[in-house]
């Protein structure tokens, strides 16, 4: 009987076999990765530099204890701290101050700076203007009846006050000796200009006819040759410093008027003084008198027979 029952009992056979098979994998790799974490190192400074970027990523905060309570100024207020905000994430703003007795704290607006520096500097301009004005009017005094006569002209331009002497009483034709005739007018303008602050700058000037004679190479030679002949007049009697002169030559580079009659070629042959004015803190301003431009006409002439002025034939007073 007992047989019976056992032949009919249907029981199962167990786990399938390949479950075996999957635990044996699976124990090797434990201990394969166990094996490896044994082998590995932690590197502790790349650890914490990986976990500084995650904080501050995060916004992780860390409040670090003080001696004093931290003081700072409202944030209602309009000023700005000169102490340096610590960024957060979060809308909070964290400014340290070591005064205690102030309400706000002070800041210098840069905007204000330079508008009080264009201010100054504006007041200086007006200031060497007038100056500039003053002088002239003195010149034009000390030198009334030769303005009168047409031997000389003063112009103010750019804050530097231009003396201009005309050819036809100063020097002869192709010349660069003083007439002397017109050597009392340069004791006149020697007098004044000693009363004048400033440097002067002697600039000599030619029409636009070629020259060439065995003094003079070119125009270049002539214009600079009465210039320095105008400066050796003016430093007799040494009233005024040799530094203060500054000798130029232009040659026919700058005319006033086009050289297209004979009367607006006596004009460019002259010598302008150009005294340049100084501030107060004795440094010359920064300037640069205007040249005229006028369209030059290139000379079809013979340069070795130039036919010579009318108005080059001045009597010597």
């Amino acid at each position: 009987m007992e047989e019976e029952d056992e032949a009919k009992c249907d029981c199962p056979s167990g786990i399938p076999a390949w479950v075996m098979t999957f635990a044996d994998l699976m124990s090797l790799l434990m201990c394969f990765f166990v094996l490896l974490l044994s082998f590995a190192e932690m590197d502790v400074q790349k650890f914490k530099q990986v976990k500084g970027s995650l904080t501050e990523a995060f916004g992780v905060q860390r409040v670090v204890s003080a001696s004093e309570i931290p003081k700072g100024t409202s944030l209602i207020a309009e000023e700005f701290s000169s102490a340096a905000p610590q960024h957060t994430l979060i809308n909070e703003v964290r400014q340290v101050t070591t005064d205690d007795t102030k309400q706000t704290l002070e800041f210098t607006d840069a905007l204000e700076k330079s508008e009080n520096q264009d201010v100054e500097g504006q007041k200086q301009k007006e200031e060497i203007s007038e100056k500039t004005a003053e002088d002239s009017l003195k010149l034009q005094n000390a030198l009334a009846e030769e303005i009168e006569k047409g031997l000389v002209e003063i112009e103010t331009q750019a804050g530097a006050i231009i003396i201009r002497i005309s050819e036809k009483a100063s020097f002869p034709s192709g010349a660069a000796k003083i007439r002397k005739g017109f050597i009392p007018v340069l004791k006149k303008l020697r007098v004044a200009l000693s009363e004048v602050e400033g440097s002067v700058i002697v600039a000599g000037h030619t029409d636009d006819r070629p020259i060439k004679t065995a003094r003079f190479r070119s125009n270049w030679d002539l214009s600079a040759s009465r210039a320095v002949s105008v400066v050796h007049e003016l430093l007799k009697e040494k009233i005024i410093p040799e530094d203060r002169f500054i000798v130029e030559g232009h040659g026919d580079a700058h005319p006033i008027v086009p050289n297209d009659t004979p009367e607006n070629r006596a004009k460019n042959r002259r010598v302008e003084l150009t005294i340049v004015q100084k501030n107060d803190a004795n440094t010359e301003t920064e300037m640069s008198v205007a040249k005229p431009e006028v369209e030059r006409e290139i000379p079809k002439q013979d340069p070795e027979s130039s036919e010579p002025d009318p108005l080059d034939e001045i009597t010597v007073g």
